[in-house]
């Protein structure tokens, strides 16, 4: 970041703003926030930050979609979406009580069918994207299809349209080619330079200025593409993009060339047969919507994946850097259990120790990590080494943060001064194992969910006969057994029952005599060859719990098939490991890159030996499987490990029990492979799978064939769930990081792709170190669930939500007098009040954003020219509570249906609530004040603006399929 802003970004915002104020008609516009907010801290001067205000005033400077980043839309969840977007747009109505309207979503690779209703949500009139398939833009480009009124949610529908505009053949960059000139055209500032700008100030590729001689020449040029772009479009406005990637460094020479070929044209207009304007994306929107035509309506179809040529599907970003793809989840989880703890700290001790200022801090510093890391070229994994390293930093920096916050405020609820307790946070980043605990400590478990779980967490120990005590010192249930990465660890599994939102303690003592935790024991099986086909096993075997049944077959030690035992549907199911084998030779054909797969020929497996170990236990059966390239080879290449589980009575154990976990370790590779898991089934699925779009509705994906690159073409994102069925049951997976999916034949998931190494010699791989020499192990975790489709469909929703907020575990010890009882130590502790939903809600986010400004528009516009939003404290009484209904319409008879929610007495928990206001998605808007352009389609002949709903009487609000519902609480003070 900081050698972007030396090079050129910190250039655009100070040369851009200086030249706008020379010539009245000169406009801009300005995405990311994150660039603009360092330029605006570090450096503008008083001078320039008051031009800001007046630009903006004037329309002259548009911010357009206004989050930190512009972020990818295939591999990102919608929690982290809006995360990014509500952190800008705050930072922006903060600041100049400015709200943006309009999008640039012009770089992600592929449009997804969330983002539309994310910007109709957050307010925006129109929407505008560039990368989609090639031979699709061609087909549209053709027949002016490149506008259309989008419906991206089957439940939302008309409510959340948007109008959207898909950029034609030459995408967000000006043409450069000119044909009197062998530099690009209309670039005049040339290429920016790393990592210092040149001192002369003559840069490469420096557009030919605009002279007497050449201007006829540079008018004929741009007025030929504008005119061939007309043809592509219904209305004679044509949107003509001026600028490209790091340009503007040097905006005087850019404007002064540009100045004198407007004047051109326009004083030439009756010759050349078109006028020209310097315009923002709000200026062109506003003109298309005048025309008043009437729109083709787009159902929710999105246009994913994205190739920009025959073999050049951009379907290996979905795994790419998976490493980083996964801390980026985890940081986002641990967060959201962050600013939720600390809402309730606020609210329960409002003269606490831990200082608001300083944990708002804390808490923006993971903020800010996790909104830039959903970047299109961040969680993507297309960035080179370096970059990805700053990612990582600020992920693993803000993470060390908010759990320091974390252990602070149980410190303080639990008054452990008084008690002599210490409370660290162990962290390993290589595992949920959360560092080695010696014998006698606390483990404080907190669920960051509002519903009541019950759910294993597992610490690693050094001693394996302990027992665990809860509060009051009854024993609790756990499972002691070796651990699979060491044979000097133990794994300690303790079955963890919490309710919504709200901690627990429990006591972790050496067993004096009486034992209470459970020992798994491991049965070791003799290593078998794979590769003398499969002679059918006579006796299979058999790993069971109350929901499962896995059969193993002993000839191959593999998996064979699944009994889901209350409808006694048996699947037949193997999963192996192969390797895509790809080329990286450019001389050779296509190639596989950060962003492309590009696989000629088959997948292979990679194994030829499997071992298999398992742990049988009370609680936790674990299936360990080693993947070997032979059968006397010392190292195994990949394992697997699946564990069930098994729920004592008195606990609510129905997700628990429906789930197979699966572990997988993979890596490091050898160069150009591409490692993937398949699981094949007998489902008669025709080749049809279902993935979800950013974790918020699910996409059918037919299997398609096209002359080339079929198989790069059939992979699909998957960032929670993907799933395959027949007219009976359904096979879910559900995973904690976005990785590709495929399905290649009939009842496959054929593969998920799990990891990535790549090099290549393409020059621009080359150039920017993007060759994804990546030599991590990685390790993903994904839960299977078997069952029927209305059993799956009660299931799969709750339990990715589960997988993806798992509960945060912490770690307290006695410094002083060990011998005191457990119960004596929660004396004078202070306990916080659970929240909870119903099944088919999830608390998306329970927060104090900290922002200053006023929810009143009109007296936040008169503090921002009066200058007084620079003196305010960060506000604590604001708490921001977003709650989504989980379900499509029709999804299911129950769970489908629209809820009613009292907030009053849902937050009664944290304080008596006083006002209740709903917002738009990011919280800028009053929505009773919010009027989005409605757009003239065939099916509502009229356009105007879009009724919004009533505002919630008695603090009683119905929340109807698929909604997310946005509202700022404020509560009495105690």
């Amino acid at each position: 970041l900081q050698e972007s802003m030396h090079a050129y970004a910190g250039n655009v915002y100070t040369s851009v703003v200086e030249e706008l104020m020379k010539g009245k008609q000169r406009k801009f516009i300005a995405v990311e926030q994150e660039f603009f907010r360092l330029w605006w801290g570090a450096v503008a001067t008083d001078v320039h930050k008051q031009q800001v205000h007046q630009l903006l005033r004037e329309g002259r400077l548009e911010f357009v979609i206004g989050g930190q980043v512009m972020h990818d839309e295939a591999v990102t969840l919608i929690d982290d979406q809006i995360l990014q977007l509500t952190e800008g747009h705050g930072f922006l109505y903060e600041t100049f009580g400015v709200r943006p309207q309009f999008s640039w979503h012009v770089d992600p690779f592929g449009a997804s069918a969330t983002t539309p209703t994310l910007f109709a949500l957050s307010g925006f009139n129109a929407h505008l994207i560039s990368r989609i398939d090639y031979d699709l833009k061609a087909d549209m480009q053709k027949n002016k299809k490149l506008q259309f009124v989008w419906r991206g949610s089957p439940s939302l529908s008309e409510s959340q349209e948007i109008f959207t505009h898909v950029m034609d053949q030459y995408s967000y960059c000006t043409p450069s080619q000119i044909p009197f000139s062998n530099r690009s055209g209309f670039y005049w500032n040339g290429i920016a330079l790393f990592p210092d700008p040149p001192r002369d100030g003559v840069y490469p590729n420096m557009s030919l200025p605009v002279t007497a001689t050449n201007i006829d020449l540079y008018a004929q040029t741009m007025v030929a593409n504008i005119k061939q772009r007309a043809a592509w479009f219904r209305t004679s406005d044509v949107l003509w993009p001026w600028g490209c990637d790091k340009q503007f460094f040097n905006a005087s020479v850019q404007y002064s060339n540009m100045d004198l070929l407007l004047d051109y044209i326009n004083k030439h207009s009756d010759q050349f047969g078109v006028t020209v304007q310097y315009a923002t994306v709000g200026d062109y929107f506003q003109a298309v919507y005048n025309r008043n035509l009437a729109w083709e309506i787009r159902d929710s179809q999105d246009f994913l994946p994205y190739s920009t040529e025959p073999f050049q599907a951009w379907t290996g970003f979905y795994t790419s850097r998976s490493a980083l793809k996964g801390i980026a989840r985890r940081a986002s989880s641990l967060l959201h259990a962050g600013e939720a703890f600390f809402t309730q700290y606020v609210r329960k001790r409002p003269a606490g120790s831990v200082c608001k200022c300083q944990a708002l801090k804390q808490l923006q510093s993971l903020r800010w990590a996790v909104s830039e890391v959903q970047h299109h070229d961040g969680i993507t994994g297309t960035e080179s080494p370096k970059v990805k390293d700053m990612y990582m930093d600020n992920l693993m920096y803000g993470m060390f943060n908010v759990k320091k916050l974390m252990a602070s405020i149980i410190f303080d609820m639990n008054n452990a001064e008084k008690n002599g307790e210490v409370y660290s946070y162990v962290y390993n980043k290589d595992s949920e194992k959360l560092g080695t605990v010696d014998v006698d400590q606390y483990v404080i478990v907190y669920n960051p969910l509002a519903w009541n779980i019950t759910t294993f967490v597992v610490v690693s120990i050094s001693h394996p006969s302990i027992s665990v005590y809860d509060e009051l010192g009854r024993a609790v249930p756990a499972q002691v057994q070796g651990s699979a990465e060491s044979h000097f660890t133990y794994d300690l599994y303790i079955l963890v029952s919490i309710s919504g939102l709200s901690y627990r303690k429990y006591n972790i003592k050496p067993s004096l005599g009486k034992q209470s935790a459970f020992i798994g024991r491991s049965v070791k099986y003799k290593r078998k060859d794979i590769t003398h086909g499969y002679q059918k096993s006579e006796h299979l075997l058999p790993v069971v719990n109350n929901c499962y049944k896995v059969m193993f077959d002993p000839n191959t030690n593999l998996m064979h098939s699944i009994t889901e035992r209350e409808t006694n549907q048996t699947v037949q199911l193997t999963q192996e490991f192969l390797e895509y084998r790809v080329n990286g030779d450019v001389k050779k054909g296509p190639i596989s890159d950060n962003y492309l797969f590009a696989p000629n020929a088959s997948a292979v497996p990679v194994s030829k030996a499997v071992g298999l170990e398992v742990v049988f236990g009370n609680l936790v059966t674990e299936i360990r499987q080693y993947f070997y390239s032979n059968v006397t080879a010392q190292e195994y290449i990949y394992a697997m490990y699946t564990r069930m589980y098994t729920v004592p009575e008195g606990y609510d154990g129905k997700l628990l029990c429906h789930r197979l976990e699966q572990e997988y370790s993979a890596g490091p590779l050898e160069p150009n492979r591409e490692a993937i898991l398949r699981t094949s089934t007998d489902l008669n699925t025709g080749q049809l799978l279902y993935t979800d779009s950013n974790g918020y509705q699910i996409q059918k994906r037919p299997f398609k064939a096209y002359v080339n690159n079929t198989v790069a073409r059939n992979y699909y994102p998957m960032v929670q769930t993907a799933y395959i069925e027949d007219n009976s049951t359904r096979l879910v997976l559900l995973a904690e990081r976005a990785h590709g999916v495929s399905s290649q034949g009939n009842g496959q998931v054929e593969v998920v792709m799990l990891h990535r190494r790549l090099w290549n010699n393409l020059e621009w791989d080359l150039n920017y170190n993007l060759t994804l020499n990546d030599t991590s192990v990685v390790r993903p975790v994904f839960w299977l669930i078997l069952g029927t489709k209305s059993v799956t469909n009660m299931l799969y929703r709750p339990s990715g939500l589960a997988l993806g907020h798992r509960p945060v575990v912490m770690f307290g010890a006695l410094a002083g007098d060990k011998q005191k009882l457990p119960r004596q130590l929660q004396q004078n502790s202070v306990h916080i009040s659970p929240v909870t939903v119903p099944p088919n809600l999830h608390l998306q986010s329970l927060s104090i954003p900290g922002w200053k400004y006023s929810s009143n528009h009109t007296q936040q516009i008169r503090s921002v020219h009066m200058g007084k939003q620079k003196q305010a404290d960060a506000d604590f009484s604001r708490v921001l509570l977003r709650i989504m209904h989980l379900y499509e319409v029709g999804e299911d008879p129950v769970l489908s249906q629209p809820v009613v929610v009292n907030l009053k007495s849902l937050l009664r928990g944290l304080g008596s609530v006083l006002l209740v206001e709903e917002r738009s998605l990011t919280g800028t808007w009053d929505v009773s004040a919010l009027q989005r352009w409605k757009w003239k389609t065939a099916q509502s002949p009229s356009k105007g603006f879009y009724n919004n709903r009533e505002s919630s009487e008695n603090y009683t609000v119905t929340i109807h399929p698929r909604e997310i519902r946005t509202f700022f609480v404020y509560f009495q003070d105690e």
